[in-house]
C-alpha cells in the first residue's frame, strides 16, 4: 500500500478543577491516503460493481428467471459486453429452464485477477511499511 500522508496536532489545556490541576490533551491524527491508494480503490470499487452484476446474472440464471422480465432482461443487455468474451469456453450446464452461466463465472475471475495485477502497478515504485 502507498504511504499516506499523516497529519498530528496535539491541542493542551489547563483546567483547575477545584484544587487539582488537570492538563487534558487532545489528539488529533489525519490520514491522506495517496494517488496511488486512491487508484486501487477506484480499480476495486468499478470490478466490484462488475463482479456483483455477473454474479446476480449467474443466480439469476441458475434459478431460472423469467427472461422476458424487464429486470432481467436489463441485467442481461447490461452484462453481456463482460460476459460475452468467455462464451464457449465451457459448456453451459441447463436443466429445464436452470442453466449454469460459466461463462459469467470465468469472467468473474478473470476481471479480479486483471483487476488484481493493475491495482498492484500502483504499489511497485512504493516502500513497504
Amino acid at each position: 500500500m502507498d504511504r499516506e500522508q499523516q497529519t498530528t496536532e496535539v491541542r493542551e489545556e489547563n483546567i483547575q478543577d477545584g484544587a487539582t490541576d488537570v492538563r487534558r490533551e487532545t489528539v488529533v491524527n489525519t490520514a491522506t491516503p495517496s494517488a496511488g491508494t486512491v487508484a486501487q480503490r477506484v480499480i476495486w470499487y468499478i470490478t466490484g460493481f462488475i463482479i456483483a452484476l455477473l454474479a446476480l446474472r449467474v443466480a439469476l440464471f441458475l434459478l431460472g428467471a423469467n427472461k422476458g422480465s424487464t429486470f432481467v432482461d436489463f441485467l442481461n443487455a447490461i452484462t453481456q459486453p463482460f460476459a460475452a468474451p468467455f462464451y464457449g469456453i465451457f459448456p453451459q450446464p441447463s436443466y429445464g429452464q436452470f442453466a449454469l452461466d460459466t461463462a459469467s463465472i470465468v469472467a468473474m475471475v478473470v476481471y479480479a485477477l486483471v483487476a488484481w495485477g493493475l491495482a498492484k502497478l500502483f504499489t511497485l515504485t512504493s516502500a513497504r511499511r
